[in-house]
């Protein structure tokens, strides 16, 4: 450990780390934390990647907001805009579909240009969105709406694959699934206050001239939050440290310019067999996550009419509950590292939790679907960040933006499809029906993990560096320095610290 001017480093290190050290002390001395040699080369930890994380969230949660605050009150917007529940549906869909022609060019512009790059467009367009909808309250002008909800869609595609990428660039080994956690978190949150928030603003009355100063008053709280975020991000959102923070790290960082390509990059991934399993698989749980989300509104209210605010409560249970369980999976798989194992475990309680869910939505008691959808939502949403980190120990040390997009585009195909089918089925048939569609693909997906080969190539590398500076340190003597013992370098007479 680098503590009180002490160093393990050799002599063009000593240089680094102390120019390095006077600097911080000069413009931000309240971000250092703690600074480590590895063998390979320097790394800290820095305060800031907490803000950087945090901040992120915030944009990403009111991306999300966006995403469901019109189907959970499906109804009264079909009678506001006067279109059919497939149109609002689409609402909906849409972010799914913009995700899948634009996350390629995205995770190259990421590659190339970093996090701020990214964070700037994602936030600007966002907001951009949300003023546009602002503009859209009046019952003819449906096409508006969609053309805002387009622009917050296209903002999510430079979203969704980010947090995997905050968490290896900020954060230490050891963190990195909590941090990833944590920038999932935001988007779960954001989904929450989407299912709380519009049937608590926007009543299900019969005025449209009422009913247009409701909408209006949602859309303008976020536009206004949207605008603030924007600006933070301007000025507080930055790239990278200026020291890596692990040495997963300091060897991505080290790799000669020259030697990464995107598209041979692509082909690696798409050549590896247990990241092809996760892509499918991940698609399939996260797929029906959106079907369920976007379509609960008209499950509610099918079996419960006129309980539109309660089917706002239900969503909020269900994914507050998923919030609780990622934060626990990402805590759990920075102690433990089993990653197969907890992937596997979480995917196979989530298809239990659908069909729990399935068999019990029709009983007439609201109590039990707040139950059910709270467990459901427990491991279905609780699955997003295990999907990410597990992704990133298979792929390494391929980038993490790309990775995450493969898998995000995977869920919006199979979202577009499931929710699409799901909705035909209930229409014709009946939600018991469509739910049990949902469950037949879970427990394909719970079958096809247990053949996913646990490959921990991030965890192999970390170890790795961690053996090769161990083995370093032994070569050298141990004197007295200072009251604190440490490796005897030759540098130290010429170098004191």
């Amino acid at each position: 450990m680098c503590e009180k001017g002490h160093s393990r480093v050799g002599k063009d290190e000593v240089i680094h780390t102390e120019q390095t050290r006077s600097s911080d002390l000069t413009s931000d001395r309240t971000e250092i934390t703690e600074c480590e040699d590895t063998g390979t080369g320097p790394t800290r930890l820095y305060r800031r990647r907490w803000l950087i994380v945090f901040l992120f969230s915030s944009y990403s949660l009111c991306n999300a907001f966006q995403w469901i605050q019109y189907g959970i009150i499906n109804n009264i917007f079909m009678k506001f805009y006067n279109v059919t529940s497939f149109a609002i549906d689409w609402l909906s869909m849409i972010y799914m579909l913009t995700y899948i022609p634009f996350i390629f060019p995205v995770t190259w512009l990421l590659d190339r240009k970093g996090l701020r790059v990214i964070a700037l467009v994602a936030a600007s367009i966002n907001c951009v969105g949300t003023w546009i909808k602002v503009a859209s309250v009046q019952p003819s002008l449906f096409w508006v709406t969609m053309l805002g909800q387009f622009a917050c869609s296209f903002a999510q595609v430079f979203i969704l694959g980010v947090p995997s990428q905050i968490a290896s660039v900020w954060f230490g080994s050891d963190e990195v699934s909590t941090a990833c956690a944590i920038g999932v978190f935001g988007n779960q949150l954001g989904i929450a206050i989407g299912f709380l928030v519009p049937p608590v603003l926007v009543p299900n009355v019969d005025d449209i001239s009422e009913l247009a100063q409701h909408i209006s008053v949602m859309f303008y709280i976020t536009a206004g939050v949207a605008t603030v975020i924007f600006v933070l991000v301007v000025f507080v959102f930055q790239d990278k440290p200026e020291i890596p923070p692990s040495v997963a790290q300091v060897a991505l960082r080290n790799a000669p310019a020259g030697q990464y390509s995107y598209s041979a990059s692509i082909r690696r991934l798409l050549c590896n067999k247990p990241f092809i399993l996760l892509i499918i698989t991940y698609g399939l749980n996260v797929g029906c996550f959106y079907a369920v989300s976007t379509l609960l509104n008209r499950m509610i209210i099918e079996h419960y009419p006129g309980e539109e605010v309660n089917a706002g409560r239900i969503g909020l249970t269900l994914v507050i509950a998923g919030m609780v369980g990622s934060l626990i999976c990402g805590i759990w798989l920075d102690k433990t590292k089993t990653y197969k194992e907890t992937t596997l475990s979480v995917y196979l309680m989530s298809f239990v939790g659908m069909v729990i869910y399935a068999l019990t939505l029709d009983l007439g008691h609201l109590w039990v679907v707040f139950l059910t959808s709270g467990a459901l939502g427990f491991f279905m949403t609780g699955y997003l960040p295990l999907g990410f980190e597990f992704a990133v120990e298979l792929t390494y040390p391929e980038s993490e933006g790309t990775s995450s997009g493969l898998l995000n585009c995977s869920a919006q195909i199979f979202g577009i499809v499931f929710t699409i089918i799901q909705g035909k089925i209930i229409d014709h048939f009946s939600t018991l029906a469509g739910n049990i569609f949902l469950c037949v693909f879970l427990l394909i997906g719970s079958v096809m993990t247990a053949f996913i080969e646990s490959d921990l190539r991030r965890q192999k590398a970390n170890q790795q560096s961690r053996s090769e500076a161990n083995a370093n340190s032994t070569n050298w003597s141990s004197v007295q320095h200072y009251g604190a013992t440490i490796p005897y370098s030759p540098f130290q007479e010429e170098f004191p610290h």
